[in-house]
């Protein structure tokens, strides 16, 4: 039911943050009780991670046969993994979700989003097969666009408290983004999630200063 012109996204928390919220029953500050299940029983972590890997796959299939041109797989808690982990927990299961939907459905864009990786975005492109990577706003947009653009495209990455703080700073903060990442491919957005306490006018202003500079 969406106009031609508007192309809608669908998406799914990668395996390594989902695991934090079912294995604590809730949100966590620092995914504690994931990181000690995966100490203590790492047979048993692995296999959560399998089966949630194969149920990502299966979800976000669906979502495309159900309309979804492009689709985004959220790792929100990727920062928290360290060392082998990271890449174990975070980028491996999303290059084999990536892997397995490119099979199924080979003409649909991909977007990952490690979280937190800070310099590990580095040859993200490349480690998760996606066709795209999202950035925090934990990197600044000059060093995103300079070590991983040149990979392919970037999604990011202008602070969500922006939207609440709105003024002068967001319009500066938005063409300053969309500049730095000006000579090579870019979707426009947050570093993550929109808060509660976002005002929708400064949602519209920030809309309006990339459409119209």
């Amino acid at each position: 039911e969406l106009p031609a012109e508007t192309t809608l996204i669908g998406f799914a928390g990668a395996p390594w943050t989902v695991a934090t919220y079912m294995i604590a029953g809730q949100g966590t500050p620092d995914q504690a009780p994931a990181h000690k299940l995966k100490a203590e029983n790492r047979a048993v972590f692995d296999a959560l991670m399998d089966r949630i890997t194969d149920a990502t796959i299966h979800y976000m299939s669906k979502q495309i046969e159900a309309g979804a041109e492009v689709v985004k797989i959220f790792d929100s808690w990727a920062g928290s993994l360290q060392g082998d982990d990271f890449m174990d927990y975070s980028i491996k299961p999303m290059a084999r979700i990536t892997s397995a939907l490119k099979d199924k459905h080979p003409h649909v864009p991909i977007i990952a989003f490690p979280r937190g990786a800070g310099e590990k975005y580095k040859g993200a492109h490349a480690a998760t097969g996606a066709d795209c990577i999202a950035v925090d706003d934990g990197v600044t947009a000059e060093w995103a666009a300079q070590h991983l653009q040149p990979g392919g495209c970037v999604q990011g990455n202008l602070k969500s408290s922006h939207m609440v703080s709105g003024g002068d700073a967001l319009v500066s903060e938005t063409r300053r983004t969309v500049q730095a990442f000006a000579k090579g491919p870019h979707i426009f957005n947050l570093g993550h999630g929109i808060t509660p306490d976002a005002d929708p006018e400064n949602v519209q202003l920030m809309i309006d200063t990339v459409r119209n500079g």
